[in-house]
Parts: C-alpha cells; sequence; structure tokens
C-alpha cells in the first residue's frame, strides 16, 4: 500500500474510533482545541489527519485500541507515523 492510501486509511480510522467515543472525542477536541465547528471544517485538511494520527501514535491505551478494533498492526501505525514528517 502507497504512503497516501495508508495515510488515508490511518486518518481514517483515527477519526471512526473517535466518532465511536464520545469521551476520547471529547479529550481529543480538548487537547487540540478544535470546537465542534473548527473540526468540521477541517475533517478533510491534511493538517487534521496529521493531528489525528499523531494523537493516537502518543496515546498508547488508544492506540492499541483503535488498532484492534480496525486491524490495525499497531507497530505498523508507529513506523509510519516516525516518517510522516517526511510524507508530502
Amino acid at each position: 500500500m502507497n504512503n497516501s492510501l495508508k495515510f488515508e486509511q490511518y486518518a481514517n480510522a483515527c477519526l471512526s474510533y473517535l466518532i465511536a467515543d464520545p469521551y476520547e472525542l471529547n479529550n481529543f477536541m480538548k487537547l487540540s482545541g478544535y470546537d465542534a465547528d473548527m473540526l468540521r471544517n477541517n475533517l478533510a485538511t491534511k493538517s487534521f489527519k496529521k493531528g489525528l494520527i499523531d494523537y493516537f501514535a502518543t496515546n498508547e491505551q488508544q492506540l492499541l485500541a483503535m488498532c484492534t478494533l480496525e486491524n490495525i498492526d499497531a507497530q505498523e501505525f508507529i513506523n509510519f507515523w516516525q516518517k510522516l514528517e517526511n510524507f508530502s
């Protein structure tokens, strides 16, 4: 899978997890500074998607839960995240 597809897959998995867990969505919004309108307006932006991936990569408990639910290898997710700064 190429990096663009993997980026979209991981970002969508992160967003799906947050949408299904209002408590965790609230935590993400508090940490990111997003309110509901900002969230809606930025859903499709690359920076927002990168922020989703960052959030999960730096929160092991949520990363493992999301990866289990979405059938994603957590180590592969982390490896991708570590290379994300070089991704354009």
